[in-house]
């Protein structure tokens, strides 16, 4: 029997229930992965409670990525074999995968091979961030040398990941934060400017910034009363892409600033880069390139055992952690 994480009922993080289940063998075009560590994401969290963009079937896994050691693979599976290290893309479907647990089988087209400058807990929480920020920032935005970009919730693992690939590139990340805590980290974390909203108007602080043109691009998971400060922020012909609705409140259009400045307005998931091979097969390279060159660097907030599985969805939704959280297994 394996140790797995389900729920049965939307709610808190007090829902979540390590439970033990036989995993079946691998199917056609899937490998079995024994997992070493797994990565929290917030959308997880807005799996588990709802509402969130799919539905689970009750007992629902979730968990979007994780690295481990294949065990076996099914028919059809070429590039892996016993004994490899791998990490996991998130898979297309939550409700069918899922990584929070002792063992998962995943599509095999989803697997990377674990680089080896990187630790199980890295390696356990790269992929949602860096496909998520590039397939915004690179395939959609086209952000090259000298955009100004704004992210916000930039202290959130993606957010992060965006800095480091606007800086990768030669863009400037304008990052975003409610309150001082944050600020001089992000600046080390290479934001070239830091805007904390509680006390600064954003659409004021990036006119001075980029001389009274504003940003190119806008990359949030917020939207709420945050979508008019960003569209006032923004350039003639830019673009806002929405990646999330963290935010409780009402997400009005701001029609006439966008109409006045031409603006998209762009809704995103990573699941535009997975569905696309072509997409996948860049963004692996870009991000693996990045690593290895060590442009792209996780950044770790805390790691939780396994058995604490509750405490670190409560500290996922604490708002304190400045990166990933991590999950490892004892066995």
């Amino acid at each position: 029997m394996t140790r797995i994480v389900r729920f049965h009922e939307l709610g808190g993080p007090e829902v979540l229930r390590i439970e033990e289940v036989t995993v079946p063998p691998p199917g056609p075009g899937e490998i079995a992965v024994d997992i070493k560590a797994f990565g929290l994401n917030r959308a997880e969290s807005m799996f588990r409670s709802g509402p969130y963009v799919e539905a689970p079937e009750f007992p629902a896994r979730l968990g979007y990525e994780g690295a481990g050691v294949v065990t076996a693979v099914g028919a059809g599976v070429e590039d892996f074999a016993p004994g490899d290290a791998v990490s996991v893309i998130p898979p297309l479907s939550i409700t069918r995968w899922g990584s929070y647990g002792e063992a998962a089988n995943f599509p095999a087209e989803v697997m990377v091979k674990r680089p080896p400058s990187l630790t199980w807990v890295e390696a356990a929480g790269i992929w949602m961030q860096y496909v998520t920020a590039y397939g915004a920032l690179i395939e959609i935005a086209k952000m090259a040398k000298g955009d100004v970009v704004i992210i916000t919730a930039a202290s959130s693992s993606v957010g992060l990941a965006a800095i480091q690939i606007a800086r990768a590139v030669g863009a400037i990340p304008i990052a975003t934060t409610r309150t001082n805590a944050k600020k001089v980290a992000l600046l080390d974390a290479g934001a070239a400017h830091v805007i904390v909203t509680q006390e600064e108007d954003l659409a004021a602080r990036v006119g001075e910034i980029t001389g009274g043109t504003g940003a190119r691009i806008a990359f949030d998971p917020v939207a709420g009363p945050m979508l008019e400060h960003l569209v006032g922020a923004m350039a003639q012909n830019g673009i806002v892409i929405e990646y999330g609705a963290l935010s409780s409140q009402l997400t009005a259009l701001p029609l006439f600033p966008v109409l006045a400045k031409n603006l998209t307005l762009h809704g995103y998931q990573y699941k535009e880069v997975v569905r696309d091979r072509a997409q996948l097969d860049r963004a692996k390279r870009f991000i693996l390139e990045g690593l290895a060159s060590g442009a792209l660097k996780p950044i770790i907030d805390r790691v939780f055992a396994f058995d604490q599985i509750i405490e670190a969805h409560r500290y996922l939704e604490s708002n304190q952690q400045f990166g990933k959280i991590v999950v490892t297994m004892s066995h």
